[in-house]
């Protein structure tokens, strides 16, 4: 059986809370930690795991076992500094995803340059639909155009690769329409199913929200 992936949330602000609290629902495991007590006993509530903690002390980090996380989401965009002390504990213990939440295009710069693999600004991406591209195991993006439906970016999987569309009957499997395939900056829609799939091609697809967990 796969190993269930494990998050951590560090600063439980309001965007903090959405991304937790999503992941949680879902039925991932979610370590939360804000440096505020109050913030912590109210979140709490709805959070099982959560610590009152300072993330930009080495030793909290090494206490807190952030080593064995998959995935940390830094959602301290408001400090800058505190971020990046987050932001390159994490890497330093290995974290292979670190997702950080900036102010500006200046924040974003410094983040990534710090070791951050992905930043996000909080006006173009909430932490609802951030939470769900993390869910939705290799997608690259989501867009919501219903409760039901969405539209996702799918990296072709290995197992995928050098097969055609038609032998791999991926709508069938999967129950997901193909629209696009993107390959570097090429997008094409009129797609031949009898083409095989290549390294580096993603596929854009329309599909209901509640079968994305199907696509592993």
């Amino acid at each position: 059986m796969q190993k269930k992936k494990t998050y951590a949330v560090f600063g439980l602000g309001r965007y903090g809370i959405a991304v937790a609290r999503e992941l949680v629902e879902n039925g991932m495991e979610v370590l939360a930690v804000d440096e505020n007590q109050s913030i912590v006993n109210d979140a709490a509530a709805y959070l099982p795991l959560c610590k009152c903690a300072d993330v930009t002390d080495a030793e909290v980090i090494d206490r807190l076992g952030v080593a064995d996380i998959d995935t940390v989401i830094v959602c301290m965009a408001s400090n800058l500094e505190a971020s990046v002390m987050a932001v390159t504990l994490c890497k330093e213990v290995g974290v292979k995803t670190v997702i950080a939440k900036c102010a500006n295009e200046m924040h974003q710069k410094i983040l990534l340059r710090v070791g951050a693999d992905k930043v996000v600004f909080p006006e173009n991406e909430s932490g609802i639909r951030l939470a769900k591209n993390m869910l939705s195991s290799g997608f690259m993006d989501m867009l919501s155009l219903s409760k039901n439906v969405s539209i996702v970016e799918i990296d072709a999987k290995d197992e995928w690769l050098g097969k055609n569309l038609i032998e791999l009957n991926l709508r069938k499997k999967y129950g997901f329409n193909i629209v696009a395939i993107r390959k570097g900056e090429m997008v094409t829609v009129n797609i031949d199913p009898s083409a095989p799939l290549e390294k580096d091609m993603t596929l854009i697809v329309i599909a209901n929200t509640s079968k994305l967990s199907k696509i592993k």
